[in-house]
């Protein structure tokens, strides 16, 4: 596939408006870099602060929408819908039964698409999102279980701290949890209990009890920083075992991936090397396979063996590399990446490692990505900018 060129101007603007995990303070300001990893990065991490005062009121019906540049699908992609709304996408994620999807944005709010028509359903923001006007750094659907009396239960986390479970279908706020950090980043259910975690701009990651929204337990790392048994920097991915309940993995700014159990308040293992800054963590349940997407320009996409956390394999550069800020298992012959210098999404043949499909030509770079998981060839959506992207791949 030929290679597009980007101008620097775009790619700067693209960074610039990413989220900020430099804290609400120190716009610009790359994190300092540890030296505890053998393979080290070149690059450092370009989450600027956003500019909370270039954000405008949420998208209603009839708002004006921001005009941007059509992508354009390149081998075995093609794009089925391109909705546009009024603030970036920051986070995205399909309901269980994939028959919608929610996209985070920067104001704080969040939008809820039908995932075959991309048609508006609901809108997520009550007094306290709409006053702090801050990002919705992720969202998640609750799996259902036996016991729950809602369907399509919504966990969002914020910039500014707040943890959010929603209603989606009435736009409820349920429960509202204010974590004693800067800012919540990431957070994740466990599928087999009844448990959920977060992690934010600190060193700890918070296990909750969803039915009590009460912490059963901190994950965090032992005092002496001679010991690397959990985090020391913020922590921007979270994945639990799709198989075994109560193991999670996560990564952030230390370069390392740390396995963790719920019940444990420090990590039982850890990998060094993958630089996360983004929803980059994934599991295969088939092979219990890691992958992991790195914003750096040299070993960005890896795969690793879940049970030793040895590196498998590096996946070989695109010829137009992207510093990744999302990737996923698509399928089980396929993965997906998406990220920012060459602004593009790309699949890959997990076989062959060789780039099958390629989304070009956006404004800014991904930030965000998920599939539905439904059969071999599952259709995924991505956020570009202010730009939600429904894809699959074609069929053969």
């Amino acid at each position: 596939m030929k290679g597009r060129q980007k101008s620097t101007q775009v790619n700067q603007s693209g960074a610039a408006i990413m989220l900020s995990v430099a804290g609400l303070s120190g716009a610009g300001v790359a994190r300092p870099r540890r030296s505890s990893s053998p393979e080290r990065s070149s690059t450092s991490t370009p989450r600027s602060m956003l500019s909370m005062n270039s954000a405008a009121s949420m998208l209603d019906d009839g708002d004006h929408q921001l005009v941007e540049k059509e992508p354009v699908s390149e081998g075995n992609l093609k794009i089925l819908n391109h909705v546009h709304v009024q603030h970036e996408v920051m986070c995205c994620k399909y309901s269980e039964d994939g028959s919608m999807i929610a996209a985070g944005l920067k104001d704080g709010s969040i939008k809820i698409f039908s995932s075959e028509s991309g048609a508006p359903l609901y809108n997520l923001a009550d007094s306290e999102t709409k006053e702090a006007h801050l990002p919705c750094t992720s969202i998640n659907f609750r799996h259902h279980l036996d016991a729950d009396k809602s369907h399509n239960v919504l966990l969002a986390t914020y910039a500014n701290g707040l943890v959010k479970l929603w209603h989606t279908a009435s736009g409820q706020c349920l429960h509202t949890i204010h974590e004693p950090r800067q800012a919540t980043l990431a957070a994740a259910f466990d599928t087999k209990t009844s448990l959920f975690v977060t992690s934010g701009s600190d060193d700890k990651i918070y296990v909750y009890d969803a039915s009590t929204t009460q912490i059963i337990q901190t994950c965090q790392p032992s005092p002496s920083m001679n010991v690397m048994d959990g985090h020391r920097s913020r922590v921007f991915s979270i994945k639990f075992h799709p198989r075994n309940a109560n193991e999670f993995v996560t990564g952030g700014w230390d370069d390392t991936l740390q396995f963790w159990e719920t019940r444990k308040e420090h990590a039982i293992r850890k990998s060094y090397g993958p630089h996360i800054c983004g929803d980059a963590i994934d599991i295969d349940l088939q092979h219990d396979h890691i992958l992991t997407g790195s914003w750096r320009k040299t070993n960005s996409l890896q795969i690793w063996d879940y049970p030793t956390g040895s590196l498998i394999k590096t996946v070989p550069k695109d010829i137009s590399n992207s510093l990744l800020y999302c990737a996923q298992w698509l399928g089980k012959d396929h993965i997906v990446a998406g990220g920012c210098d060459a602004n593009m999404v790309r699949v890959i043949d997990r076989g062959t490692l060789q780039t099958t499909g390629r989304i070009v030509d956006l404004s800014r770079g991904v930030y965000c990505m998920d599939n539905n998981r439904e059969g071999n060839i599952p259709r995924f959506a991505v956020g570009s900018s202010s730009s939600l992207l429904f894809l699959e791949m074609k069929k053969t």
